[in-house]
């Protein structure tokens, strides 16, 4: 029988293969990172810091600071669906790079995940219910003097439609303008160009995906994010079962949950996620990883951020250790860079209500980070798309859009990240062979 290799020999493997490519390694803070994921026990699953009120999946709790808890609760209060009793119950975490501040110095938006479970008589009572709460819940945080409301996805297409020039294919989801949730409805054309719309009632039937996007600007720090609250709606039957909305109870391996006493409802809601939840989690992000790293050009950053969560979910920690470091390197502040290019462009249109002050406050830290990170050609090129950017930003007279310059900055800026990230995923053997497999 082989021994099992120790956090040291996995460890020293990483620092090897990290120094190859000057990558800044903390050997202490891995080394205690390994020893915690090779300690864990399958009986201590949901793990709470009972000083700060947060709870959520051991594996994820290893990633969370709570050193901008207070931040992101301030935006949750924004973005949250409030309880209605014996209605409606709920439970707002973070997620995505938000529920992993430990490692991701630089992340990108205001990520947030709330489970809405609705206590209703019917199925059709249950979605007249999150129809009312979701229209209450744009229409009321719209507009404001630092945020602003820029879309929300509700119901799906009946049948292909044609709106602005775009055709919207039957069953893809559907997406609402602030200006489209204040009139009920949609209105385009069908593909033989006969005129018709789809109203907010007729999409309740079925909900689908349902997520709510934002501008905030925070006046203390002076700085813009996108800020987002995505759904998971559940039926409640008068006789107890669980009935997700859209068919999918999702798991709860990404969340870190800002509230204490969201447990009870957390601890209902989580009996009925599926026994194989981690499989068919799993296999969700590989399958996103070989669309980013298969599609021309690729996408590596996207695709080691969904490599990440599934080497540290099935026991690759070695790999997981090493992507963790990735994280927090300074190029990777470019990738911050690219969400804040556009929440500048989703703040640019006639109805926007973030101070043009902001926009041009958050330009200047985005060249000042990219003179940090870059040396060179790349930084010459970027920072000059990001001047163009700030001048266009300074000469408007009334709030246009700037598709054309942003899009212009943030291809040089993916670019570069897309570069950095390819060049240390294929520096260790192991994630190179994976990528490998993905593609093929």
């Amino acid at each position: 029988m082989t021994d099992q290799p120790t956090p040291s020999t996995d460890l020293q493997r990483i620092i090897e293969s990290a120094e190859r490519l000057g990558v800044e390694l903390d050997e202490e803070e891995a080394l205690q990172w390994l020893t915690a994921m090779a300690a864990q026990h399958d009986d201590e699953e949901i793990t709470m810091d009972i000083r700060k009120g947060v709870f959520g999946h051991r594996v994820v709790m290893l990633d969370f600071s709570d050193e901008q808890l207070e931040y992101f609760r301030k935006i949750g209060r924004l973005v949250e669906f409030e309880d209605q009793p014996g209605v409606v119950e709920t439970a707002l975490a973070l997620s995505g790079s938000s529920a992993q501040s430990k490692i991701q110095t630089y992340p990108g938006d205001a990520d947030f995940f709330e489970r809405v479970n609705i206590l209703a008589p019917t199925r059709e009572g249950a979605c007249q219910i999150l129809s009312d709460i979701m229209r209450e819940k744009a229409l009321s945080t719209m507009k404001g003097e630092n945020y602003m409301l820029i879309e929300v996805k509700f119901g799906n297409y009946l049948e292909t439609l044609i709106r602005d020039g775009k055709t919207l294919p039957a069953g893809s989801p559907i997406s609402w303008t602030a200006g489209d949730i204040e009139a009920g409805q949609i209105v385009g054309e069908l593909p033989d160009g006969f005129p018709v719309s789809v109203t907010w009632e007729q999409a309740s039937a079925d909900p689908g995906w349902c997520k709510l996007d934002w501008v905030i600007a925070d006046p203390l720090r002076g700085k813009l994010a996108n800020a987002s609250n995505m759904l998971d709606v559940t039926w409640e039957s008068p006789d107890g079962d669980i009935t997700p909305l859209d068919g999918y109870l999702d798991p709860y391996f990404q969340e870190v949950y800002l509230q204490a006493e969201s447990v009870p409802i957390f601890s209902k809601l989580a009996q009925h996620v599926s026994a194989n939840a981690l499989d068919d989690y799993v296999e969700q992000l590989e399958k996103e990883v070989q669309k980013y790293v298969s599609k021309d050009p690729a996408n590596y950053g996207k695709a080691a951020k969904r490599m990440y969560n599934i080497f540290r979910l099935t026991g690759r920690y070695q790999e997981a250790a090493y992507l963790r470091e990735l994280f927090d390197e300074p190029a990777v502040v470019l990738y911050q860079v690219w969400s804040l290019i556009r929440t500048i462009d989703d703040c640019c249109n006639s109805e926007s209500t973030i101070d043009q002050a902001h926009m041009l406050s958050q330009t200047d830290d985005l060249i000042i980070s990219v003179i940090q990170a870059l040396e060179g050609d790349q930084e010459t090129e970027i920072v000059k798309q990001l001047l163009r950017l700030r001048d266009t930003l300074t000469r408007q007279e009334t709030n246009h859009e700037l598709t054309i310059e942003a899009e212009a900055a943030r291809a040089q800026v993916i670019n570069v990240v897309n570069n950095f990230f390819y060049e240390r995923l294929t520096a260790l053997p192991e994630i190179e062979q994976y990528m490998q497999e993905m593609r093929s």
